[in-house]
């Protein structure tokens, strides 16, 4: 008796499914607001669209300041669209501040690179730059051609924190990309943390960070920690190896 009141449970089970698939209409499954705004593509990947603001064109540093004073304006160097990290005047960061975003942007290690390890096209991009600690959360820039260093501080990194997926390096002297996703933190009113930032990032087309949680800031010495922010500039670093100066170009982003 048992068996068959299972059995008629199931007929009867599938019968509701069916004459409610039966019923169902595809309007019911549609959903018709709101609508996404329009956003027009770049004529490639690389090229801003129609909803970027630039951060550099090519021609100017009028976006970026420097990050020891953020009353003077960047002086590192712009010739033939591109910007050349000048060592001697330190860090460079926007102007504007963001919460999350979508950033593009590229980067050259120069064709006559020497050093070895860290001390060889060093730079990063930090993602929201601070004010104290370690300066903010870094997504490394290095060359990793045949060079190796520990795998949580080389190309494609979150600093210290998260190897990445692939080295995916291309030799000193091409141009290379970085695609990047970045939601920042969330802090509640007393300070303590709400939800940690997240990044996903491709390194010349690769996925090399996937979604990835951060533990806090970046720093070169102890462990990650959140402290309470808001909307904070994208900083450029201007490391202090002895290595030749690396480039950057084509930098914009869509706030999300």
């Amino acid at each position: 008796m048992k068996y068959n009141l299972i059995f008629t449970a199931i007929l009867t089970g599938s019968c509701f499914i069916a004459n409610a698939q039966q019923t169902a209409k595809p309007e019911d499954t549609e959903i018709w607001k709101p609508i996404p705004r329009v956003v027009t593509p770049g004529n490639t990947f690389r090229d801003a669209p129609s909803d970027a603001i630039i951060l550099f064109d090519g021609k100017n540093l009028d976006q970026w300041v420097l990050t020891k004073d953020t009353t003077a304006k960047a002086k590192w160097l712009v010739a033939d669209d591109i910007i050349t990290v000048d060592k001697s005047v330190g860090d460079i960061q926007t102007k504007r501040s963001f919460m999350d975003f979508q950033l593009h942007i590229e980067y050259r290690i120069p064709s006559d690179i020497t050093g070895s390890g860290q001390a060889r096209g060093n730079s990063g991009i930090f993602l929201a730059a601070l004010p104290w600690g370690a300066g903010g959360y870094e997504l490394q820039v290095l060359d990793n051609y045949n060079n190796a260093t520990y795998v949580n501080g080389q190309v494609g990194s979150i600093y210290k924190q998260s190897i990445p997926l692939a080295n995916a390096a291309l030799p000193p002297g091409k141009w290379q990309t970085y695609d990047v996703v970045w939601t920042a933190p969330r802090f509640n009113e007393d300070g303590s943390l709400k939800l940690p930032a997240r990044v996903t990032a491709f390194h010349n087309g690769i996925l090399v960070q996937n979604n990835f949680e951060l533990k806090g800031d970046t720093p070169y010495i102890g462990q990650p920690t959140y402290r309470k922010h808001g909307p904070s500039p994208i900083k450029l670093q201007a490391h202090g190896d002895k290595s030749e100066p690396i480039s950057y170009r084509n930098i914009w982003l869509r706030e999300l």
